[in-house]
This record gives C-alpha cells, sequence and structure tokens, in this order.
C-alpha cells in the first residue's frame, strides 16, 4: 500500500481538481464525514467546498492550510480488500492522523489503471480555529501503513514502487494516460526548456511533432516508430507547460526564450544520464501518487539573462 501526503497551499485548488475528475467520468464520489449535510454530494460543488473554507476562515494567516492525502492500494492489494473495507481503513486513517473530526470528503479515481482515492481536508481546527498539529507526520503514516499491511497481508512495496507507466499498443486510456504524464512533467523544476521537456518525453517514448499548424502527439517504440495513431494537441485539457500557449505567433512571440534557453541546453546534454536520473527519481513520487494538481504557483521561475538591443 502507498499512502501520500501531498503538500499542497491551496485547499480550493485540491478539491476543484478531484471535483474536476468527477465531472469528467473518471472519478465519482464515494465517501464524507463531518460535513454540514448528510449528504453533500446532493448538493453543489460550492456547498461541498464551503464546508472546508468557512473553518479556514477562522485562521486566515495560516499559510498550508489543505490536508491532501492519496491513497494508492496496488492491483493486488485491491483484490483483496473491497470498497467497504478501504472506506472504513480510510476512516481509520483520518483518525490515527488527528483529522477524525474534521470534514472531509473522499473521491474514488480510474483514470489510471489502477484503481485509487484521493482525501480532500482542511488542517484547521473546526472547533479551535488553530492549525492541528503536524509534527512527526510522516512517522504516524508509516505506522499506520504497516500496521495496514501487516493486518490484510499486503504488499508492502514502500514509496520506492516504481508505477508501471508504459505504453504499448494495447494501452488503454492512452489520451488520459498521456494528460495524466504532462501533468506530472508540467511540475518538475528541473525541466527548464521546451528542449528539455521533448527529450524527457522521448525518453518515455512520447513525441510531440509539429503537424500543419498544430502539433500532434506519438506513442513510439522507443525509435520513433508510431506505435497507437497520433492525437492532436489541440485535443488535451492538459497540455505540456511549453505548448500550452499555441497560437499562431507563437514562435515569434518567443523567439528570444529560445536563444536564452540555448545555454541550458548545452549544460542538458552534457549531464543527461544524471538529468534522466532526477527525471525518474521525480516521477516515480508523483506518478505513483496520481498527484496532477494543477497549481500555478508551480510555475517555473527561469532566470532568464535579459538581451540587449543594439542600436
Amino acid at each position: 500500500m502507498v499512502i501520500k501526503i501531498h503538500q499542497v497551499a491551496s485547499t480550493a485548488n485540491a478539491f476543484r481538481y478531484n471535483e474536476k475528475k468527477v465531472k469528467e467520468g473518471v472519478a465519482t464520489f464515494f465517501d464524507s464525514k463531518n460535513t454540514l449535510s448528510a449528504n453533500p454530494f446532493m448538493y453543489d460543488e460550492k456547498h461541498r467546498l464551503k464546508n472546508l473554507l468557512d473553518i479556514e476562515k477562522l485562521n486566515p494567516g495560516v499559510k498550508n492550510k489543505c490536508l491532501h492525502i492519496s491513497f494508492n492500494p496496488s492491483v493486488e492489494d485491491y483484490l483483496k480488500l473491497n470498497d467497504t473495507i478501504i472506506r472504513q481503513e480510510i476512516g481509520n486513517m483520518m483518525e490515527h492522523m488527528g483529522y477524525g473530526n474534521q470534514p472531509y470528503f473522499v473521491y474514488k479515481h480510474k483514470d489510471l489503471d489502477r484503481v485509487h482515492f484521493h482525501i480532500v481536508s482542511t488542517r484547521i481546527d473546526r472547533e479551535t480555529g488553530r492549525k492541528i498539529k503536524d509534527n512527526y507526520e510522516k512517522k504516524k503514516m508509516q505506522k499506520f501503513i504497516l500496521e495496514l499491511d501487516q493486518k490484510y497481508q499486503l504488499t508492502q512495496t514502500g514509496n520506492n514502487e516504481i508505477p508501471d507507466f508504459k505504453f504499448s499498443p494495447r494501452s488503454r486510456n492512452i489520451k488520459q494516460s498521456l494528460e495524466n504524464l504532462f501533468g506530472h512533467l508540467n511540475r518538475l523544476k528541473e525541466i527548464t526548456s521546451k528542449e528539455m521537456y521533448n527529450e524527457t518525453l522521448k525518453f518515455l517514448h512520447v513525441e510531440i511533432r509539429k503537424s500543419g499548424r498544430g502539433h500532434i502527439v506519438v506513442v513510439t517504440d522507443g525509435e520513433g516508430n508510431p506505435i497507437r495513431y497520433p492525437i492532436r494537441l489541440s485535443n488535451f485539457k492538459e497540455k505540456p507547460r511549453f505548448y500550452k500557449m499555441e497560437k499562431k505567433n507563437f514562435e515569434k512571440d518567443n523567439f528570444k526564450k529560445e536563444i536564452d534557453q540555448k545555454e541550458d541546453i548545452s549544460g542538458f546534454w552534457k549531464m543527461n544520464s544524471k538529468f534522466q536520473k532526477e527525471v525518474m527519481k521525480q516521477l516515480v513520487i508523483h506518478l505513483t501518487n496520481d498527484f496532477q494538481m494543477k497549481d500555478k504557483k508551480y510555475r517555473l521561475k527561469s532566470g532568464k539573462r535579459k538581451i540587449r538591443r543594439r542600436f
């Protein structure tokens, strides 16, 4: 069993991410506790979010108010458990971590090859308005995971489990899987240029190619040969970071940026192996736990030098 506590500052962002998955049909409402209404899923999104934001207004000075946890059973683990047991153990987990009395929402995701769950709550105590103590949070979670694995004889893979993120001619939900990949790569701070982004995709047997006035996404066999029908980049809701602002004058407007990135590219080729290892290390962390949050605060702060015009 893999359970991860995500460091997300905005509760609204974590909440809306899961709500969006429900609207897209790749997630469902699974459970809720301590909410204003007995069944908050009968109401609209604003009603559910109000459960959390009203509490956070009690202590606006706290920066990281959000509690976002992903509960990730392996395929084998999910066969041993059922939704009833998982619902019960998520409740036990929240109690164990000190959030048993907090309002929280649980979403069941099916956008990957395995079923997993997301829990969204707030770290602000609903009664006192103070931030709930999170000392030794990781150790407490590790203890819960160990006891859970022993209780149900689950596979003890830990956070070092390498996700099965390989595309093949028979891969299902290929478009959704590619969007998941783009979402994770968009948050990797090590990728500082469009060329680095493309090289990382090639490392995972994915290429973005020019086609007419736009681009297409191609899954390859690792040697550049397509193994699936290409998908137009414009059809993706989650686009690669360096392709998000595609317009007619995109290349012209970003000419100076490309010049500034040349130095990054030369350094990239020299440390290619080290870079790829770092990327894969972070991919394991992100992809294993399905952390696909869209957060504007994760935008790169590139140290680009200014171009001086000569007159």
